[in-house]
């Protein structure tokens, strides 16, 4: 999200926000007016007027106006905002929060086993993660509805990886969240962490998995593989 969509929607934003999904905004366009947008607010007409402009701004929502109102729907990133209030609103009724996130075992492009080897990020890991993991990362082709799901991960506090350099170049934080390995056929692995560069949002779909041992064998995994990837507090 950019800044001016930080700054520009907040509270009485996603209220409108909430709202419109309540109408089914988040399946399709939904027809509303200012005027009854208001009244539902308990606000001016300039006012739902100008919540609904932030958040077309922000890219929460998309309008088309017609004569007689205007036609509103939700986005992707309007529905992760909403999704992301709800699990806090769950992390302080239900306690402890769990995401369950589900895709398809796939082969990487080796990336992970060269950076997790490195020794600035090693020794954080046995401190902060209390294990030395596999070189190596078990790599998740998340589903689309497990995609949208991830945005929940921000109701957990995470094991932060602080980035370092050596004399050649610097080497950026990343975020790891303890974890729950489930095969389709039953078997499970606990004492794994998703990892990813912090402050990203690319390659949502795909998710990295280390352990102390090498996932693949350890659950008998091999590409095209369902698994369920329970991510939980520390």
């Amino acid at each position: 999200m950019s800044e001016t969509a930080s700054y520009a929607v907040g509270h009485d934003e996603l209220a409108v926000a909430k709202l419109l999904a309540l109408d089914g905004a988040t399946d399709g366009e939904v027809k509303v007016s200012c005027s009854g947008l208001a009244a539902r607010l308990d606000a001016s007409n300039q006012t739902a007027s100008r919540r609904l402009q932030r958040l077309e701004d922000a890219g929460y929502v998309t309008r088309e106006t017609v004569s007689d109102g205007q036609w509103v729907a939700l986005t992707e990133a309007g529905e992760r905002a909403l999704r992301a209030e709800y699990e806090d609103y769950r992390r302080i009724f239900e306690g402890e929060t769990s995401v369950d996130l589900t895709g398809t075992v796939t082969s990487g492009m080796g990336e992970g086993r060269h950076y997790i080897s490195l020794p600035g990020y090693m020794e954080q890991f046995e401190e902060r993660l209390g294990y030395e993991p596999f070189l190596g990362t078990l790599n998740v082709e998340l589903t689309a509805d497990s995609v949208r799901r991830r945005t929940a991960m921000s109701a957990i506090e995470p094991v932060h990886i602080d980035g370092w350099e050596d004399e050649d170049r610097t080497y950026g934080p990343a975020v790891c969240y303890p974890a729950t390995v489930d095969t389709a056929d039953g078997r499970t692995y606990e004492d794994a962490h998703t990892i990813a560069p912090e402050r990203t949002h690319h390659d949502e779909d795909q998710l990295e998995v280390i352990a102390p041992e090498k996932l693949r064998d350890a659950l008998d995994l091999t590409d095209g593989d369902e698994v369920t990837i329970s991510v939980r507090e520390q």
